[in-house]
């Protein structure tokens, strides 16, 4: 594991614990997510889902900055924005600093995940996004990136596939399918949303490839 990687593992343990002081469970998504289901980009920021509907965003990032002085807020470059951005960096060391995005259910179609279904995996027991909304979730960041008016955020499809189709052979190699019991929480909208945006994906990203259109019918997808 990278220093990079070992730095992210610590600022979101500590971010979990803070939270989890105020009794709020959370899970990850992102690129953090993708990382800790096997796909080997490292990540270069972080999205923490906190799963509650009691506090909004600016509240819950004020809690991680109360609690530790690492945790620091800056205004946003959009001078027509009420937010302020969370970062992290070591008070020790004054290294590099991290961003760190505070979500909640909703926002972005995030789903809101029953406690019992977040995953834990080896060897960092972090907690993640089920893998399968995970997937769904990366999928539907391609279309916003492609769809984009800036430059820089169109060129992010390309690496979102490269980790979709990452992300497909783990959950393949899982056995995953999108009607399995275990993801009956999952709203119809957002599989609705997905098989939409899939047939865009294997036209635009695979260019019409049956054989890797496949892959997706056998996770349970009508495409």
């Amino acid at each position: 594991m990278s220093t990079v990687t070992n730095q992210l593992i610590v600022i979101i343990r500590k971010a979990i614990d803070i939270f989890a002081s105020r009794g709020l469970k959370c899970c990850l998504v992102g690129s953090v997510a993708s990382y800790g289901y096997g796909v080997p980009r490292t990540p270069n920021d972080i999205d923490l889902v906190v799963l509650t509907d009691l506090y909004g965003q600016e509240t819950l990032k004020s809690m991680l900055v109360a609690a530790d002085s690492s945790f620091y807020l800056v205004p946003s470059r959009n001078p027509h924005a009420t937010y302020k951005v969370l970062w992290y960096r070591n008070a020790a060391t004054f290294s590099l600093s991290w961003k760190v995005d505070i979500l909640l259910p909703g926002i972005m179609n995030i789903p809101n995940v029953p406690r019992d279904r977040i995953v834990s995996k080896s060897p960092h027991h972090i907690p993640l996004m089920p893998l399968m909304p995970h997937l769904l979730l990366k999928l539907q960041a391609w279309s916003d990136h492609r769809a984009s008016h800036r430059s820089d955020q169109r060129l992010k499809q390309y690496t979102d596939v490269r980790d979709i189709d990452q992300l497909l052979d783990i959950a393949l190699r899982r056995r995953e399918h999108i009607r399995s019991a275990s993801l009956d929480w999952l709203p119809q909208s957002m599989i609705a949303a997905a098989i939409t945006r899939l047939r865009s994906f294997v036209v635009h990203a695979y260019g019409g490839d049956r054989e890797r259109a496949a892959k997706w019918r056998r996770l349970g997808f009508d495409i």
